[in-house]
């Protein structure tokens, strides 16, 4: 299964639903794009719902810190949410969890942005 990506709008935080897998190619091309085209609009709270997402490689990982670092440099932020079983492992490792903010809730999440 590749990726899938669906975008919704909760006030003025912009949510992106992942589900699939986020590897180098044609899953991550689409991320970085869908990630570049919601910053592009001007959304500056992005929440990126991580529950559907089955793998993540270093490509994926790449496109999300990017922006994360984008977002900040411009008072804009990003937050995941919902990571799971080996997506939740390799953001672990990689302690990505630590610098990132991250929920498990999205109520919580979405009132993080306030």
């Amino acid at each position: 299964m590749g990726l899938e990506i669906a975008i919704r709008e909760e006030g003025d935080v912009t949510i992106l639903d992942l589900s699939g897998r986020a590897t180098i190619g044609l899953g991550n091309d689409m991320l970085n794009a869908k990630l570049r085209q919601v910053v592009d609009s001007g959304a500056k709270k992005l929440l990126i719902n991580l529950s559907g997402m089955t793998q993540i490689d270093s490509s994926g990982i790449s496109s999300i810190v990017r922006t994360f670092v984008t977002l900040e440099r411009t008072q804009g932020s990003l937050k995941l949410l919902n990571p799971a079983g080996r997506v939740k492992e390799v953001l672990a490792v990689t302690r990505l969890l630590a610098a990132i903010p991250t929920f498990d809730s999205e109520s919580a999440a979405l009132a993080s942005f306030k």
